[in-house]
Formats: C-alpha cells, structure tokens, sequence
C-alpha cells in the first residue's frame, strides 16, 4: 500500500475478547484505519491449484479473476438451478430470502448450499476448496453462501465495504483467515452492475462509526449504513490504488480476500447479473461472540464449522 496509518490505534478489549480490530466507533478519534495484522496469503504453490505468479497478485490486489473457471455445461445447469430457487414460492418472505430494497423481487439466497444439492456440490467442489486451502494456510468450512440475483433495469447497488468488518463486529469472526469465491453465472460487463473493488485495500483495516443498530442485519442486506468506511477513507484509498471491476463471460471466479474493500453500482442494462458466493473460513477461526454488536446474526447469514441448517433454523 502506498497509503499510509494517519495515526496508531491501539488494541482494545472487546467484552472477554481481545479485539486486534475495532470498529463500529462512537468518534472520529485516531486514524481513519490501521495496518493489517494478519497475513494475506499463508500457503504456497506447492499447496494447491494456484500458481505462484496468481498467489502474488492475490497478495498484491487481494483478489484474483480466473476466466473459464467453469464450462458451459455447468453454468447451464446452474443457472436453471438458479432459476427454479428464485421461483419458488415457499422462500419468499422467508428471512433467508432478501429482496430489493423496493420490491419484493428476490436479490440474494442465503444458506444456498442447504437449500439445494447442486450448490452443495458447489461448495465443497475440490476445485474451490483447494484454492481457498491454499490461500488461507488451512482446513476451511462455509462461513456464509448464497446466491445474488441483480435484475435488468431495477437491480440496485451496495455501498463500498470490507465484508471482514461485518463478520468481525457482528458474527465474531476473530481475524482475516477467510477468502470469498464468487462464481459469474450471468456474462458480467461495466453496463449490469459488476462488483467493483479497490486493489490493496486488503491491507489496511478501515475503522467504522457508529454503533450496531438492534438486528441490523434486516437493513443491511438491502442496504448498508452502519460499518461503511467514510468518504475520507475511501477517497485517500481510491486516490492511491483505483478501482478495478472484473468482467466476463459466465463461468468466471472471482476470488477475492476478506478484507477487500468492494461494492457495486445499479444495474442500468437489461441483463441481470447473477453469481454464486461462497466463503470459506479457516476452520481455527470459528467466530464466536460479536465485538461489535449485542448478539450474533442468525445463522443463515454465518455457519458454525460442521452445522447442518436448515429452513426452519432459527
């Protein structure tokens, strides 16, 4: 990073945890973030399907796109599987089931590899579960999957954010030990709202104000307020290191860390974009209590290692 801690920011002790990361601030005090602490890619090429020169421009980027990842084959017979979960009725209105901030047209699945055998076999696909191995230095599970579904004209965006700062202060995610795997199942172009990101933002930890909201997950997912970085933050890190939106034919992954500051825009064409989200957390960073929250999310939004959910899991 060419972007340099304004301030130091000490340690603090959350409830019975040590929090190495604090955020959900009541001030603007200290600096607008602090250095990683946790290492970005802990195993080697000789550790799985990843190259050297990939795993070097995940730790320099945090985060890699492989075009092709899939065939045609499997992007078709996803996307059906896709198709026939949104269309079913007994998930709407459900909580796993989140639509548009104005509608109630469907924009994420969650829990996807419970609710249907195909993601399953998606999830724990050697192919995913190697790369995420390798990138994370150990055994991993399914801390969170699902399915995002942006719709032509009507799809809406989501605000710039480290997904590490959500689980940190609201499911109790201990450090940086997980990577995201986003499979394209729809082509991606700048035109239907693909995910953007800040390249080396991975390795500072930006600081949010203002404290968690009671279930604030309901509002989150639709449209996120609290834990967003400040323009500040944003402006010095985009300043120094831009913005990148991979794009590309159905079948690409996305893998990216995180900690990876990213968001995307409306989607302003009449294609609808559409992918598969999985994370994987190391198994030896199980969350526990938030530290920055009154209680845990429900458990559609972050998994225990070996849970088995279900829709009636509460």
């Amino acid at each position: 990073m060419s972007v340099q801690s304004a301030f130091r920011h000490e340690d603090v002790t959350f409830g019975n945890a040590f929090d190495a990361y604090p955020t959900r601030l009541s001030d603007a005090t200290g600096s607008l973030w602090q250095d990683r602490k946790d290492a970005v890619v802990k195993g080697r090429a000789e550790d799985g399907p990843l190259s050297r020169d990939q795993l070097a421009r995940f730790e320099r980027d945090g985060f890699l796109f492989e075009p092709h990842f899939l065939v045609d084959d499997e992007v078709g017979e996803l996307r059906r599987e896709l198709a026939a979960l949104l269309e079913r009725d007994d998930f709407r209105g459900r909580d796993f089931s989140i639509t548009e901030p104005d509608s109630q047209e469907i924009r994420s699945l969650f829990a996807v590899h419970f609710l249907s055998e195909r993601f399953r076999r998606l999830a724990e696909d050697p192919r995913l579960t190697g790369r995420a191995r390798q990138i994370v230095g150990g055994d991993v599970y399914v801390h969170q999957s699902r399915i995002n579904y942006k719709p032509g004209f009507h799809g809406k965006g989501f605000n710039w954010h480290s997904d590490f700062e959500t689980w940190h202060a609201e499911d109790g995610m201990p450090e940086m030990h997980a990577v995201s795997a986003s499979i394209v199942l729809t082509d991606n172009h700048h035109y239907n709202g693909p995910l953007m990101l800040i390249p080396g933002s991975h390795k500072v930890f930006v600081h949010c104000l203002g404290e968690t909201p009671e279930d604030h997950h309901k509002q989150s997912l639709k449209s996120q307020e609290f834990g967003v970085p400040s323009h500040e933050a944003l402006r010095r890190l985009i300043d120094a290191n831009g913005i990148e939106a991979p794009t590309g034919a159905a079948g690409g992954l996305l893998l990216f860390d995180c900690n990876t500051l990213h968001g995307s825009n409306a989607n302003m064409s009449p294609d609808p974009r559409s992918n598969a989200f999985f994370v994987y957390n190391r198994r030896d960073n199980a969350c526990h209590t938030p530290y920055g929250a009154k209680r845990p999310r429900p458990s559609f939004l972050a998994h225990a290692p070996d849970e088995v959910w279900t829709p009636d899991t509460h």
